[in-house]
């Protein structure tokens, strides 16, 4: 049985089409992502339970992956501890060929059966820590292996995948089997799988992060102030939470604690 991510696409002749149906055909496709997701979200929350339940602990998140699905996951990562403040090490992304090779898509890397896991060991992987693979196919050697050694150490697993009951998934305590179908391209799963690996990565780390408290109301208290648009939004964040009408004082103020949330709690302690 072909697997659904290497089936033929439900259309052809591509090269016969217009601009127009082209970016209407792929649209079309596109607009059945977030519904495959909204199918399995209770999958996906599952997951995110695991997750928040093992950084609460002061264990570690790590995603391992390869190909497009792995890139996408290095570039969630990597805006972590700017956006939310956490320091890093906590969301942490395991790239086939390594990160700092990120840009030159060492795709042959997938096959390898050991690199993943000595990846791993490289960080001192254990029990406290959670390891998702990501995987459209279900079925990557740099992935599986790694997920295979993870569980004879009982290691906590998940996945995010495209087709059913994968190797990988197998190979999971808490798989995500997020099913979109035949590529555009027949086989190009930077397509459909990838937009979906890309709004599962939105979802779960910015839920992660809410429920670990980097959020208040609907704001971002703990964003470190790295240039002059996040200083000007944290400066308008602290003005209107703490009721300050003048803009140079209230930026003195977040300057000096480093975020809105340590200038507001400074604040607080003042008034009582």
């Amino acid at each position: 049985m072909i697997p659904i991510t290497e089936q033929s696409s439900l259309y052809d002749q591509l090269e016969n089409k217009s601009v127009e149906e082209l970016t209407r055909y792929i649209n079309q496709e596109d607009t059945k992502v977030a519904k495959v997701i909204e199918g399995v979200l209770p999958s996906v929350n599952n997951l995110i339970n695991a997750i928040v339940s093992k950084l609460k602990a002061d264990g570690r998140m790590f995603y391992i992956g390869a190909g497009s699905g792995g890139r996408l996951s290095v570039l969630d990562v990597i805006e972590l501890p700017t956006t939310y403040g956490i320091p890093k090490g906590i969301f942490n992304a395991i790239l086939a060929g390594g990160i700092d090779r990120l840009a030159d898509a060492l795709e042959e890397k997938e096959d390898d059966v050991n690199e993943g896991w000595n990846a791993l060991l490289n960080v001192e992987i254990n029990p406290n820590d959670i390891v998702v693979g990501i995987s459209a196919s279900g079925t990557t050697p740099f992935v599986l292996e790694a997920l295979k050694k993870c569980r004879e150490l009982n290691i906590t697993t998940g996945c995010i995948v495209s087709n059913p009951s994968t190797p990988i998934s197998a190979q999971s305590d808490y798989p995500v089997e997020v099913l979109t179908g035949p590529e555009f391209i027949t086989g190009s799963t930077r397509m459909k799988c990838g937009t979906a690996q890309k709004m599962l990565f939105d979802m779960i780390s910015t839920t992660v992060m809410t429920k670990l408290g980097r959020i208040e109301g609907n704001n971002m208290v703990n964003v470190k102030l790295i240039n002059d648009k996040i200083v000007d939004r944290g400066v308008k964040m602290l003005m209107q939470k703490a009721e300050i009408e003048n803009y140079d004082e209230a930026k003195s103020i977040l300057l000096a604690h480093g975020t809105v949330k340590g200038a507001m709690e400074e604040l607080v302690k003042k008034h009582n």
